[in-house]
């Protein structure tokens, strides 16, 4: 083998300055990659081009034949892929084939799982070896802190069997011996991870593809997709061209990587991602390596992938190598390792396993990876295009999720809705305007690729692209010490700081391609002192505006929810269809709802106010009849936006949504003095309970402004939200907080809604009530009209799922103990896990930590039942130490609604 260099050689040329930069120039096909089959023949007989298609899965690689492959199990015929080169010449074939078990996210945890089960089965099935390779993996910590997060995935990965063992520097070099412990906190043991060989995965996959009836067609490039406009002018994908005939059909599937967004082009679709070079090494043979388990080290931004009896070494850096325009004709391609952007990782890697500083390197492999804003990949059907579906940007993890996205895509594509909750994953949680922007796109995607490895903290917030969106007021809540947080390109308030003014700077890129890092560091320490998995240092801080909307009067600026109004004269039956609640109620009413998906599953939830096209205000949208304003948490708001859309066009509902979210602030008035305040501010108006009861609303002045005042809660107290054009928001603020000033009001943020709402046992979407929820699952069984007769979109499941009975209920536990939680922390019933926390903080009312959790039935066959509920012991395992726990059904706090009713 040709040595190009030693590890130490590396590493002492980068200090002297003296590391050679390589060109650009791609190597040839297959050259330097450590896998002995590469597809670069083909690997597919060649197939006659249809002339109708159910499905056209566009790309050859890990989630386009993954994705094939389920649509085959789910009964889809006539589906084709297409490859423009040959199977896996994208990003595919060049993949480390890292399949790890375990992440901070639920949701990834069950994907992951069921990739590790299908390789696992795959040859059986098809004859063919998937080169699944279960040697283990080690997360490697450094510190106390990181050690913690590993402990926090090894008690979620029990809620899913997934076993794991935290060890000591003793045992990790036992298990490791050529590891260096002396630098090592403790380490995770996960020993069912491997690896997998992307040629013989993708090969078993479309070979039991086109047995089943689906068709691969490589060496096709696609040069067109054809759209037509439906009834209400919304499009519809109808065709895919190629350079070998045209396909009709009404389902695309964008499964091509890298080169996403050119055929998103092609249908004007935003594929928000961006392409880098993405490297690893491979070294020369290494006495005593095999059987090793592979290695993460993330403090050091490195990782060890067994290569037989070899390493594969990679990591992630800060000044990664865009790719502005990746051309179209590059497959099996390769690029020059440039050792400046590289070489970070070479001292880190020595480091951790020193016989690497003798070690020589074999070959470089850095070649085209895409990468996406938040790390996640894009799935599901385009909002604004029919039909077209994405399935990429896996941000170099497309192998070990590809089993479980394609699965997941699959069902979107033919049930309409996934089975997990893949919000995380769906492409509408990018607002159009942020998808579009190639600046927000760039910053985002680095930030995101740069902190891959960092500890991924409870109450963490981005720096790049920020203040994209900001309410009038914002200004004035930087002066007053707001720690903002950002939420899909709003900043919204976390928490006040008594330590003056915190303001997010512009992004500095972590130092990276010559940009100095900002001077002005005072948001950065305000972030840190989040950086804890205890209690943070602003726990004492969080109590204050908890107990300010408990004690007295808190003002919440939440304008970052979405504000539509339903209109038109089929409004009444749209919103009947559309919304669980009975939606024929009078005018000043409100009412809090959920909206379903067809399987029942709760797309959001929200609140909708009953209006009279002759009470509107001036800012608000003109319209005759009965019309309905809804207004929901931002975090859900365009997936709302597009869910209510889509219905109204599926039944032909005549009928309207107007988007005035960008010109409504929203500000909310909570606590036990409200009343009194609010009389204050608008003497016109009578804020008595007989006057104007809880889930009511109206048109009210303050200062000469017209706001709509809703009486809710999202925190259990009396108050109001008063909905307000954005260029009344600043006078109408200022009012609040001069008539508030002798009754002690305060600034609050979301970090104290999150502990209010807590402990009132309200519902947080896409946390503790997710697309993968029923109502009745949820606790939410009220907010349904089932004793009606009008029905609603879910309502036929629903009424099934009911009388089959539940298989998992939500509940709610408490730990006596000042123990903090975060989430997906594990339940144990008596001596077996049966769930984990979707959601949990302090209740500083309450005194004790709090979580909610769904408990899961042990069998499909029995129902979870309030006996089995309440007569189980119960224990929250929280990293890797169990405490007792007491459970509920109902609130810990007020559960009898005195408060938000007035009563004191």
């Amino acid at each position: 083998m040709n040595i190009l260099c030693h590890f130490r050689n590396v590493g002492l040329s980068r200090q002297l300055g003296i590391i050679k930069t390589y060109s650009s120039a791609a190597k040839k096909a297959g050259e330097g990659v450590p896998y002995q089959t590469v597809l670069k023949d083909g690997s597919i007989s060649e197939q006659i081009l249809p002339t109708e298609a159910d499905v056209v899965v566009l790309g050859g690689g890990s989630i386009g034949c993954n994705t094939l492959y389920h649509l085959t199990k789910l009964g889809v015929k006539n589906a084709v892929l297409l490859e423009r080169n040959h199977l896996t010449s994208g990003t595919t074939w060049h993949t480390a084939g890292l399949v790890w078990r375990l992440r901070p996210s639920d949701v990834d945890v069950r994907l992951l799982a069921y990739t590790h089960q299908l390789l696992q089965n795959l040859e059986e099935e098809t004859g063919v070896d998937p080169g699944y390779i279960v040697n283990g993996g080690l997360f490697v910590a450094s510190s106390k802190e990181r050690l913690d997060e590993y402990k926090r995935l090894q008690t979620l990965g029990k809620a899913f069997g997934i076993e794991s063992f935290v060890l000591g520097p003793n045992e990790t070099k036992k298990l490791y011996p050529l590891m260096n412990v002396d630098d090592v906190y403790g380490t995770l043991y996960s020993p069912r991870d491997g690896v997998v060989d992307p040629a013989g995965f993708c090969t078993a996959l479309t070979r039991a593809a086109t047995r089943a009836g689906a068709k691969v067609i490589e060496n096709c490039a696609v040069t067109g997709i054809d759209t037509d406009t439906t009834l209400f002018g919304s499009r519809q994908v109808s065709a895919v061209h190629t350079d070998k005939g045209t396909i009709k059909t009404r389902c695309v599937v964008n499964c091509t990587g890298a080169w996403a967004p050119y055929i998103g082009a092609m249908v004007d679709v935003a594929v928000p991602l961006v392409v880098t070079k993405h490297a690893y090494v491979v070294t020369e043979k290494i006495e005593g390596i095999s059987g090793m388990p592979n290695v993460r080290d993330h403090d050091s931004s490195i990782y060890f992938k067994l290569q037989g009896d070899a390493l594969s070494v990679g990591g992630y850096e800060n000044d990664p190598i865009f790719i502005d325009q990746i051309s179209k004709e590059e497959a099996f391609s390769l690029y020059e390792l440039d050792w400046d952007v590289f070489g970070v990782h070479i001292d880190s890697a020595v480091n951790r396993c020193p016989t690497l500083a003798k070690t020589g390197i074999r070959s470089t492999v850095c070649g085209p990876e895409s990468f996406t804003p938040d790390h996640k990949p894009l799935m599901g059907e385009e909002p604004t295009l029919r039909g077209f579906y994405h399935g990429c940007g896996f941000n170099s993890a497309g192998m070990m999720f590809g089993g479980g996205c394609g699965w997941q895509l699959a069902k979107w594509i033919v049930q309409g809705r996934p089975d997990f909750d893949m919000f995380g994953y769906d492409i509408r949680r990018f607002a159009p305007d942020l998808a579009r922007n190639a600046d927000w796109v760039r910053q985002r995607s680095h930030e995101a690729y740069a902190k891959n490895y960092s500890i991924v903290y409870p109450h963490d917030e981005p720096l790049a692209s920020r203040k994209m969106k900001r309410s009038p007021i914002a200004p004035l809540l930087e002066k007053a010490g707001c720690v903002f947080q950002e939420r899909h390109g709003w900043e919204r308030p976390g928490w006040f700081s008594s330590s003056g003014i915190a303001a997010v700077q512009p992004y500095d890129w972590y130092g990276a391609y010559g940009n100095a890092k900002n001077a002005d560091q005072a948001y950065v320490e305000r972030l840190k002192e989040d950086y804890t998995f205890g209690f943070p240092k602003n726990h004492s801080t969080i109590e204050g505006e908890c107990k300010a909307a408990r004690e007295r009067v808190a003002i919440f600026d939440m304008s970052y929810f979405g504000n539509y109004y339903l209109i038109g004269p089929d409004a009444q039956k749209a919103a009947d269809w559309i919304f669980t609640n009975n939606m024929q109620k009078s005018a000043g009413e409100t009412s809090y709802t959920c909206m379903l998906n067809a399987q029942a599953g709760v797309e959001s939830d929200l609140t909708v106010s009953f209006i009279d096209g002759s009470s509107t205000a001036s800012w608000e949208p003109s319209f005759q009849g009965k019309g309905f304003y809804i207004a929901l948490v931002c975090g859900s708001a365009y997936q709302s936006f597009t869910h209510i859309r889509k219905v109204i066009e599926d039944n032909r509902f005549n009928a309207k949504l107007v988007n005035l979210s960008d010109s409504i602030c929203l500000l909310s008035i909570q606590g036990p003095k409200s009343l009194e305040l609010m009389g204050k501010l608008s003497p016109t108006t009578r804020f008595t309970n007989e006057d104007f009861p809880f889930s009511t609303h109206k048109l009210i002045d303050i200062k000469g402004h017209i706001c709509r005042a809703l009486r809710i809660s999202f925190v259990g107290e009396m108050g109001w939200e008063l909905h307000v054009p954005s260029s009344s928001a600043v006078d109408v603020y200022k009012a609040v907080m001069a008539a508030g000033h002798d009754f002690g009001i305060s600034n609050a943020g979301y970090r104290a809604i999150d502990s209010l709402s807590l402990e009132k046992g309200y519902r947080h979407w896409h946390m503790d009530l997710r697309a993968e929820d029923n109502p009745l699952e949820a606790g939410l069984g009220f907010t349904c009209k089932l004793k009606s007769t009008v029905d609603f979109l879910g309502r036929k499941v629903l009424e099934e799922k009911r009388q089959k009975g539940l298989n998992k209920r939500i509940a709610v536990f408490a730990i006596e103990e000042k123990v903090p939680l975060w989430g997906m922390e594990a339940i144990w019933r008596n001596d077996q896990v049966v769930g984990y926390l979707r959601r949990a903080d302090y209740g500083f009312s309450v005194g004790c930590s709090i979580g909610y959790g769904y408990v899961h039935s042990q069998s499909e066959k029995e129902p979870i039942t309030t006996k089995y509920l309440m007569e189980g012991d119960y224990f929250i395992e929280a990293m890797d130490v169990k405490h007792k726990a007491r459970i509920q059904l109902k609130p810990l706090f007020d559960p009898e609604n005195k408060r938000v009713n007035g009563f004191y």
